[in-house]
């Protein structure tokens, strides 16, 4: 039986300051989840003049993995395995968490001196609960090792995950599919089938999604065994994701995902005591623990 899909209606806009927007997509009180993906911001696009830049100082996470994906600009991420790595458009950053880890997300040096616009998307995945306690890493993969997808009046890039036979060489811990499209005006597209849970954000343009339309900067999300298609109302750009149902809730309290509140607690103690290492390079600041 095919599902209609859901028009999320409270995302929240944060300004951090400059003209710097981000638009908090998930969670919401409507769905807290789609697939493994638990958190969904769309930054920007925002315009840094000469001097200025993105600043998000050493920070934890656990029980997840981090995802960027730049439509604009650049950022130098730097963790605690000692990682260093510039992300540009069309790159994958994928940051595994598990038992903790530690980064820092700055404007290069380059671009921070010329200016830049930036624009982009962040998501969370939340690690099965067999694998939250593995060992952090992180992966950096060019645009050339991304299987690429055209399909009559498409073009879309596999960001991670599996879709439309593709596989992406970004190593998941669960199915799920997570992919940017590009659609002509009047173009279809058919959902990943293989996949239980699907959301469509649409970062430029408007689209049809069987009855609903969906304009710039909104998201819908629908569950079933099929899915109706996309159609382009307008040339647009898309953000595709989903995968299988989570194997039990999650806790999110600032940067940390767990099963339980305990580990929350866990996590809030080893921060708050600094026992979660320093980010080399990157090692002078920090943000404290919200005390809340």
């Amino acid at each position: 039986m095919e599902i209609t899909p859901t028009l999320i209606a409270d995302a929240r806009v944060h300004d951090l300051g400059d003209g710097f927007m981000v638009r908090r997509m998930l969670p919401v009180l409507q769905v807290r989840h789609v697939g493994p993906f638990v958190f969904f911001d769309h930054i920007g696009p925002a315009q840094f003049t000469a001097g200025k830049g993105m600043d998000v100082r050493p920070h934890p996470h656990i029980g997840l993995a981090t995802v960027t994906w730049l439509f604009d600009g650049a950022i130098r991420h730097r963790d605690s395995l000692g990682s260093l790595a510039d992300i540009y458009p069309g790159e994958v950053n994928w940051m595994t968490a598990g038992r903790g880890i530690v980064h820092s997300e700055r404007t290069p040096p380059e671009e921070r001196q010329s200016g830049q616009q930036l624009h982009g998307i962040q998501v969370w995945v939340a690690l099965p609960q067999a694998d939250a306690e593995v060992e952090p890493e992180f992966h950096h993969h060019d645009r050339a090792a991304l299987p690429q997808i055209r399909q009559p009046g498409v073009e879309a890039v596999l960001i991670a995950g599996s879709a439309y036979g593709e596989h992406s060489p970004v190593k998941v811990f669960a199915p799920m599919f997570f992919l940017e499209a590009r659609l002509a005006a009047g173009a279809e597209l058919a959902l990943p089938q293989e996949h239980a849970e699907r959301g469509v954000h649409v970062v430029e343009g408007a689209v049809s999604w069987g009855a609903l339309d969906v304009g710039a900067t909104q998201m819908a999300v629908q569950a079933g065994s099929s899915a109706p298609s996309l159609r382009a109302r307008a040339e647009s750009r898309v953000m595709l994701f989903g995968g299988a149902p989570l194997d039990g809730e999650r806790h999110l309290w600032w940067n940390f995902v767990a099963s339980t509140r305990e580990r929350i607690e866990q996590a809030k103690a080893e921060w708050r005591e600094q026992r979660f290492g320093k980010v080399p390079g990157d090692e002078v600041e920090f943000i404290p623990l919200p005390e809340r």
